[in-house]
């Protein structure tokens, strides 16, 4: 994403108030962002995330004072903690029944963020030889889509389960993620940007969008905290990313454009 959101439009996408994101950067849960050239606090697709996995273990009972450590925890010490919050709150009853069973799913990692099928193609990428950095990043994409653009997020699983279907477009993929060491300017990424539209394109059905979606005000903003995440760590990879949307955009495909 480029210019980044506001905090109510953070706020609103992870599903908590104002002042709850102000008190988990009170904690040190949440860095602040830098602020804008207009004095405005701007949030990144990766702010946004840290957020959503600050929220699901607050809703989860782990109590705020923990959860700081505990996202920085290795596995052992996360897997450690979790069971001893696990049992605190099986002694609570009725009430806490449901807190219980969602903690419970914490104990498998990505479950407790995304549903059986999302987490079915991480492991599926781990199968087909993508590195962890990949992986991280499309768990992260995958995350961010589910919370921020639910309307695109059945539609989203449904082209990476095709695409790892085909051996052809797994190693293209693989391919675009080696070029993220490239210069911006090396000339491959403009063709390694037309065979992967040119694939894309093969499926034009997977790139539709939800019907009404782009008439949404913050459909832009919103789609781009998913589809340019991690960018601004790799410039090629912006670049590769502008280069595909301008070429699908001119086959007649609507990609949102902020």
């Amino acid at each position: 994403m480029t210019d980044g959101l506001t905090i109510g439009q953070a706020a609103a996408f992870v599903g908590v108030t104002i002042k709850t994101v102000r008190h988990y950067h009170r904690l040190g849960l949440v860095a602040e962002p830098e602020r804008d050239g207009s004095g405005y606090r701007r949030y990144r697709s990766d702010d946004l995330y840290r957020l959503v996995q600050v929220r699901t273990l607050a809703a989860a009972g782990v109590p705020l004072v923990e959860i700081g450590a505990l996202l920085d925890a290795d596995p052992a010490t996360f897997a450690a903690t979790l069971d001893d919050v696990h049992h605190r709150l099986t002694e609570r009853i009725e009430d806490l029944v449901a807190r219980r069973d969602r903690l419970h799913r914490l104990d498998h990692g990505d479950r407790a963020l995304l549903p059986d099928r999302a987490c079915a193609v991480l492991e599926q990428l781990a199968e087909l030889g993508f590195g962890p950095g990949y992986i991280a990043g499309q768990r992260e994409a995958l995350v961010l889509a589910r919370v921020v653009v639910p309307e695109i997020f059945d539609g989203f699983l449904d082209r990476l389960e095709h695409s790892l279907g085909d051996p052809e477009f797994v190693e293209l993929t693989k391919r675009c993620w080696d070029a993220r060491s490239w210069d911006p300017d090396d000339p491959r990424i403009e063709e390694l940007a037309s065979t992967l539209a040119d694939k894309l394109l093969t499926r034009r059905a997977l790139l539709a969008m939800p019907t009404g979606f782009q008439d949404q005000s913050d459909a832009a903003s919103r789609y781009a905290v998913v589809n340019h995440h991690r960018e601004d760590q790799a410039p090629s990879i912006a670049r590769l990313n502008t280069l595909v949307e301008a070429k699908l955009r001119a086959a007649g495909i609507t990609v949102p454009r902020q």
